[in-house]
């Protein structure tokens, strides 16, 4: 396998990972997690969401966990947002970078968005060519790339036709999303064997789900494509308000034990995001997905 020399992992929990928990954190735990997670060595958090908490009444006060989190030199805060307003609100609570995301699917784009592809993809365009015009960059999330929980299998060459859009507008990186957790290592290899050349300029990154217990087999394979990032969860919490059954990402720790066997370099502490799953566990009170909190490093540490 020809692996990248460095894969940055993007910690998506704060965001993704509270989501759709039956526990909604108030902002102040959620900033003390976003603390935790940036003390650990990684140098992306996404930290917030900013939608209408109706909507997503989890990430309700987005303002007030970006204005918590100390800014770090090495750390990128992150956000989603999914259209102008909400790019205006993460603009002015000072975040570093934006994240756009749509599914690529109309029945799940309608559920999500309340918009067809074509209308949510125009909206996600304006949004990268409005941050990047302020000095923000951005990110396209590229969501049900592997499959559709409302339709079923997805055509890979409209995926790539949307990877090419992103990147024709400018997106600093584009992320491939199994949001239902449904892809298999075949998936990875066509989507981003075929990404690459429409995006040369991008960041490639995937946005890994393990539903049917496939995410890290998915994270590897992505390895011999040299993929620029992979998103995570902390503890592997995590899951789609919108999506039906839809569960955890893959466990950040986890991931950081797969990337350091392999000999890839990641520059993060697996042993304080470690403490950080067990501390997010105390706090929601119950045990959570991710397996390396529990079974331990190997072999471990002196």
């Amino acid at each position: 396998m020809s692996a990248s020399p460095g894969v940055l992992v993007a910690e998506v929990g704060p965001r993704d990972g509270l989501q759709n928990d039956a526990v909604v954190l108030p902002p102040p735990i959620r900033v003390e997690m976003c603390e935790r997670l940036a003390a650990t060595g990684l140098r992306r958090v996404e930290a917030a969401s900013f939608v209408h908490p109706r909507l997503v009444p989890a990430m309700a006060g987005a303002e007030e966990v970006l204005a918590g989190v100390r800014r770090r030199a090495e750390v990128v805060l992150s956000s989603l947002v999914l259209n102008r307003k909400g790019l205006d609100r993460a603009l002015a609570a000072g975040v570093e970078m934006v994240n756009v995301a749509y599914p690529v699917t109309d029945s799940f784009c309608r559920r999500n968005q309340n918009a067809t592809v074509a209308e949510a993809a125009a909206t996600a365009m304006d949004v990268v060519r409005s941050a990047k015009a302020v000095g923000v960059p951005a990110a396209v999330t590229l969501g049900a790339a592997f499959g559709c929980p409302f339709e079923g299998e997805v055509d890979p060459g409209f995926v790539l036709e949307q990877v090419a859009a992103a990147a024709a507008a400018g997106a600093d990186e584009i992320v491939l999303a199994d949001t239902i957790g449904v892809g298999v290592p075949a998936q990875v290899h066509r989507l981003l064997a075929g990404a690459r050349p429409l995006a040369p300029g991008a960041r490639l990154g995937l946005h890994l789900h393990n539903t049917r217990n496939t995410g890290y087999a998915n994270a590897y394979a992505a390895l011999e494509h040299d993929v620029d990032t992979l998103d995570a969860s902390v503890a592997g919490i995590g899951g789609c308000p919108f999506a039906p059954r839809a569960t955890g990402n893959i466990a950040t720790e986890d991931l950081l034990y797969l990337l350091e066997r392999e000999g890839v370099e990641h520059g993060v502490d697996v042993d304080a995001v470690i403490a950080v799953a067990e501390w997010l566990g105390s706090v929601l009170e119950r045990d959570l997905p991710g397996l390396v909190h529990r079974a331990g490093r190997f072999p471990p540490p002196a």
